[in-house]
């Protein structure tokens, strides 16, 4: 089997492919199930140092991020067919262990011969061993680097009492991705923890916000009016109210642009 030093480069082909062209930032559709691969396909388009990357919304917390030189899914689940039309991936991202992030027969499906995995060491231990073979766990706090991007695991996790058998701390990872001088933070499932207060520097943020399992709106505005990241992407907010959480974003002051993806199809 072969194994990673958690500080190691881990070794990733290349993205294949014609690059994808990026939609409006605030225009994404949102359809019906099966319509929502075709609407991933045009995605979000930001420019960074390196060259354009593009977020690709799939559902739910399962996304897409196309960069100079490396196709990376994050927490991939619901089957193959919700993929396709999108590049596959040189990087799959796992945050935690609960189905709606970390799906075997999704992952088996989706990953090639050459696909690495990161994950935290909780689902490294789950996964079937020919994806473990391709897998390096690292934990919170944990460095490593994909090609040039460089990866840290950042602490996700509950502090509402009755919400900390969900996600308890030291367990799951939030990400962030460094990709030509833009930090992108991936929060996982947590609510608004202090480590997530406490980053500096980032551009687009992914930030859960449902209850019982992450947070609400209240909590997810105040942390987001703290941190400040550029643009900020609710995403993982199930019947959440955006239209709310914009409206507190908004009189904090923050000058966090929302821009808002396919992730659910329409009622």
């Amino acid at each position: 089997m072969m194994s990673y030093s958690r500080r190691e480069a881990i070794r990733l082909t290349t993205m294949t492919g014609a690059t994808l062209t990026g939609a409006t930032l605030m225009g994404a559709a949102v359809g019906p199930r099966a319509a929502r691969a075709q609407g991933a396909a045009e995605g979000h388009a930001h420019e960074t140092d390196a060259g354009e990357i593009v977020i690709h919304p799939v559902e739910h917390a399962s996304f897409v991020l196309t960069t100079p030189g490396l196709v990376i899914y994050n927490d991939p689940v619901g089957g193959a067919a919700l993929y396709e039309g999108l590049p596959p991936p040189g990087l799959i991202l796992i945050t935690h262990e609960h189905q709606d992030h970390f799906d075997p027969g999704t992952l088996e499906a989706i990953a090639g011969d050459d696909t690495a995995l990161i994950t935290n060491p909780s689902v490294h231990e789950k996964l079937p061993a020919a994806l473990q073979a391709k897998a390096t766990a690292i934990a919170n706090g944990e460095t490593t680097t994909a090609g040039e991007i460089g990866l840290d695991a950042i602490p996700a996790y509950n502090l509402t009492e009755d919400r900390l058998k969900y996600h308890p701390k030291g367990r799951d990872n939030g990400y962030v991705l460094t990709i030509g001088g833009r930090r992108i933070y991936i929060a996982g499932d947590t609510e608004d923890i202090p480590e997530m207060r406490a980053l500096e520097a980032i551009d687009i943020a992914f930030v859960p916000m449902n209850l019982p399992y992450t947070m609400d709106v209240t909590q997810a505005a105040s942390a987001v009016a703290e941190f400040a990241p550029g643009i900020v992407y609710p995403y993982h907010y199930g019947e959440s109210d955006i239209d709310e959480f914009a409206r507190q974003l908004g009189e904090s002051g923050a000058a966090t642009e929302i821009a808002r993806g396919g992730w659910y199809p329409a009622s």
